[in-house]
């Protein structure tokens, strides 16, 4: 069947860039096809991704397009000032597996945020404009779509806009300015000036804009009256079928993704130590594991508590057996920043965790995106980081269902995060942006 309604997205993140960049965009080009528009991904060739997961490559439907133009981005330099190999990846945020920050890594972040605005991805934006303007004159589209961060992939759609009568989405998987560490670029007055121009002109600009969650929308609407939709991020329920997974031999309280700093449950760790101690079988019992880019205050906090004995490491596993590990687990840990503005934060790895009818422990803001999520779906708890009691009658009783087998019936509420569903929201907003 010919796909006759046509999307061009502008991504960063593409297999095999593996992670949580990747996926909301993979999945919705997954899904149009079957709503009948044809998506054409716009990525660079030769990206620095943190991490590769060439089994994503399977997600992409055959009726999409993929184009691709080489990249230059300054890592080759910050690499070398920091004396990383050529092979080593650059781990997105703050977080750092190795070895303490030094005066080498606070500069190359004063310099990252001051010489690279929007990003060290500016550098695309140029030949990417006049690359896909050329492209557009012979292949037109009807709506073009601009995902970020990187922000620059917004300034790159900026560009086309401004070229041609082409309605323009821009796609925020995370806030800009109002992003949890931004305050920690170290940017002087009149680079922090230069980012908000920049989010103010691509927010004028887009004729809609799209976000992942409420909190983030009504930020947005403080800065522009263009009209915003939310589309969460969501799970995909071709990953979830899959054989029984066996029950695992230990109460794992398992963390899948990446483990920043700002997400440090020191609490948490301590009151793990304490019911080692103090209640029954919990230390024969009990392991921590955590799968995904690990951040050195992580470890330390785990070593501080003594836990290292009941700690249980994995660096990666690619995406299809991430399912698995997730419905093995006894309890998922979600640990939400601890930073200003973490009640916008609407991680995608809480979709996959609904996914698996896993028990789900949360940290993090109560009044936040996430604590509404959990009590919409029914499917977990939220606590505040420094609520020791009730995390420590929580853990009690999720460890008491688990060594009784009183696993409770999870709840379906969270069906309709299905990426398959939230694909026919997005063709919503595509048919009315074509035609308004």
């Amino acid at each position: 069947m010919e796909l006759k309604k046509r999307v061009l997205i502008i991504s960063y993140y593409w297999p095999p860039s593996g992670g949580s960049g990747v996926q909301r965009w993979l999945k919705f080009t997954k899904y149009l096809p079957s709503f009948g528009w044809k998506p054409i991904v716009y990525t660079p060739s030769n990206p620095e991704i943190p991490i590769a997961d060439t089994g994503l490559y399977n997600d992409i439907p055959h009726e999409a397009e993929i184009l691709t133009q080489a990249i230059w981005e300054p890592y080759t330099f910050y690499k070398r000032f920091l004396g990383l190999k050529k092979s080593d990846r650059i781990q997105t945020g703050f977080l750092s597996e190795k070895k303490k920050s030094n005066w080498a890594e606070f500069l190359s972040v004063w310099i990252r945020g001051n010489f690279f605005i929007p990003d060290a991805r500016r550098y695309w934006i140029k030949p990417s404009i006049k690359y896909l303007s050329d492209w557009l004159k012979k292949n037109p589209v009807d709506v073009i779509i601009s995902t970020g961060p990187p922000h620059s992939m917004h300034m790159i759609a900026k560009g086309l806009r401004e070229q041609f009568d082409i309605p323009w989405i821009a796609d925020f998987r995370d806030p800009w300015t109002e992003i949890y560490y931004f305050d920690d670029l170290m940017l002087t007055e009149r680079s922090k000036r230069r980012h908000l121009e920049l989010e103010k002109q691509v927010l004028q600009s887009a004729d809609s804009i799209l976000v992942v969650g409420e909190s983030m929308k009504k930020e947005f609407q403080k800065k522009t009256d263009k009209p915003i939709t939310v589309i969460t991020n969501g799970f995909d329920a071709d990953d979830y079928v899959t054989l029984p997974t066996p029950k695992d031999e230990h109460f794992s309280l398992v963390h899948i993704g990446t483990f920043m700093p700002s997400q440090t449950p020191t609490e948490l760790f301590e009151v793990l130590s304490e019911l080692c101690e103090d209640y029954p079988g919990f230390e024969m019992d009990f392991r921590l594991r955590c799968i995904g880019k690990l951040d050195l205050k992580i470890r330390d906090g785990i070593a501080k508590a003594g836990l290292n004995q009941h700690f249980e490491f994995v660096e990666y596993v690619p995406h299809s057996e991430v399912v698995t590990e997730q419905k093995r687990a006894a309890v998922l840990l979600l640990s939400i920043n601890r930073t200003s503005g973490s009640e916008k934060i609407l991680t995608g790895k809480v979709f996959e965790y609904l996914a698996a009818k896993r028990p789900i422990l949360a940290l993090g803001n109560t009044n936040g995106d996430v604590a509404n999520l959990l009590r919409e779906t029914e499917s977990g708890v939220l606590l505040e980081h420094d609520d020791r009691e009730n995390i420590k009658k929580t853990i009690i009783k999720l460890y008491d269902d688990w060594k009784f087998d009183r696993d409770e019936l999870m709840s379906e509420k969270y069906i309709r995060y299905s990426r398959e569903s939230l694909t026919g929201d997005l063709v919503q907003l595509l048919e009315h942006v074509k035609t308004v």
